[in-house]
């Protein structure tokens, strides 16, 4: 399994995708619970890079779609792409199985707004709640599988999150 592998460039059968670490008061990030998912499924907010379209230009679009501002500063990105392997039930539901994982660009990005900018209600909403946390609480909050990444993530970022 490549989880938590650095690359250049998105490993051929994984997903470009791009992960947005937005870093709020007292420097927590936001975490966002997952809809439509039983258990309490918690992350950052992430997704999909479409055709043509550059890593941090799907990021603010990203972050506008799920969390429903663009109060932000872009502070950094991933120097590589950080790849994982998602199980493939969840894989099989999703894409057909056409993708082994997602591969990411992550975005660093400090929230100019106050909590009343954010509104999780979009037109395609896709996490029931949200909530700061420091980042060392995060990891306890995500789904296994991506675990890997986010610590590579926040280790990348140590010195914005301190």
């Amino acid at each position: 399994m490549p989880r938590g592998l650095r690359s250049s460039v998105p490993p051929f059968r994984y997903r470009p995708n791009v992960g947005i670490v937005l870093i709020g008061p007292d420097r927590h990030v936001f975490v966002g619970q997952r809809k439509g998912i039983a258990a309490a499924a918690w992350q950052m907010p992430q997704g999909g890079i479409d055709a043509g379209e550059e890593p941090r230009s799907a990021a603010l679009r990203e972050l506008e779609e799920e969390v429903g501002t663009c109060k932000v500063e872009v502070l950094r990105e991933t120097t590589d792409w950080l790849t994982y392997d998602v199980p493939k039930g969840i894989s099989a539901r999703l894409w057909r199985g056409r993708w082994l994982g997602q591969s990411q660009k992550w975005f660093a990005m400090r929230f100019l707004g106050t909590d009343d900018d954010i509104n999780i209600a979009t037109r395609h909403p896709e996490f029931k709640t949200w909530r700061w946390l420091p980042p060392v609480e995060v990891e306890s909050g995500i789904v296994a599988f991506k675990r890997d990444v986010y610590r590579e993530v926040f280790s990348e970022f140590e010195d914005l999150l301190r």
